[in-house]
């Protein structure tokens, strides 16, 4: 058996199609565009890539960017007073604060003044509650980008035995409670659940989010089951002084066992800023009052 690879690039690109059609739509009837403001405190190399990429990406998509940097020595009674100038600013549909942040700043104080409608990460703990009990709110993007590959290429979950390994509040619990939402048999696992091995080989859904590089071999695999690799770990190269990207899973011996398998990269990844732009769209649509089907997007 060779795994069918789930082209998280090809889909991404399909959803941003569909929210530029949506975007268009939101401005016709809000004569304004929808708005997303990303914060980003410092100059982590990283974080500036993100920032950068995510601007450009919902500017293309139709929407209104605003970009405001910091310096990393920008007190925290600082940034939460910006953060709350964005609540109130009726352009900002959705806000983003670009994280890691600076030591000296609180990152759950800073999270915890984000207008939970505004909040488009969907790490505030008034989104993380929504989630828990099936009411309306925002996702975190990277679980609800791997729900959406999931139905995509399974269709109906009902009934499914799941196995999410890593209990972030960013990946792990969030997609647990999206699976437990489309009636799956969910299992959180970690580096510490007894017979790990033997805890994945039983599900017919392995989620990977644990950050260890290649943790998940073949053979614990059950055949024919769907693999989404959440991981994105930097490895040494074949090459001196040269490095590669890998997943949580080993993808070379999962390939021969599983049905469906994401790579890395090109799985997961693309989905997140689509998974974003969409959050924020609805955010504006909500926000304005303008109907909206929940499952439109």
């Amino acid at each position: 058996m060779t795994a069918e690879i789930i082209d998280g690039k090809a889909f991404a690109a399909t959803l941003r199609g569909r929210i530029a059609t949506f975007a268009a739509d939101f401005t016709a009837q809000a004569g304004r565009k929808a708005g997303l403001a990303v914060v980003l405190v410092g100059e982590d190399p990283a974080s500036q890539v993100y920032v950068r990429s995510k601007g450009k990406s919902t500017v293309e998509a139709g929407m209104a960017s605003f970009e405001h940097r910091l310096p990393a020595d920008t007190p925290q009674a600082d940034l939460i007073a910006l953060v709350q100038a964005l609540n109130a600013d009726p352009m900002v549909d959705g806000i983003l604060v670009q994280l890691p942040l600076p030591p000296h700043c609180d990152e759950q104080a800073v999270i915890a003044t984000i207008n939970p409608d505004k909040d488009v990460d969907g790490f505030h703990v008034t989104n993380a509650g929504r989630l828990a009990v099936g009411q309306p709110g925002f996702v975190p993007c990277t679980p609800l980008g791997c729900l959406m590959l999931l139905q995509d290429r399974i269709g109906n979950l009902s009934g499914l035995d799941a196995v999410v390994i890593g209990r972030s509040n960013i990946v792990g619990k969030p997609m647990a409670q999206l699976l437990l939402a489309q009636s799956c048999t969910v299992t959180i696992a970690h580096s510490r659940t007894r017979n790990l091995a033997d805890v994945v080989r039983r599900a017919d859904i392995v989620v990977a989010a644990v950050g260890r590089p290649e943790m998940v071999k073949g053979d614990w695999i059950k055949p024919g089951a769907t693999v989404i690799d959440v991981g994105i770990n930097r490895v040494a190269g074949a090459e001196p002084g040269k490095t590669r990207l890998v997943g949580d899973v080993d993808y070379a011996q999962a390939l021969d066992v599983a049905g469906a398998i994401t790579p890395v990269p090109g799985g997961v990844g693309p989905m997140t800023i689509a998974v974003l732009l969409r959050n924020t769209l609805v955010a504006a649509f909500r926000n304005s009052g303008i109907a909206l089907a929940d499952d439109a997007i």
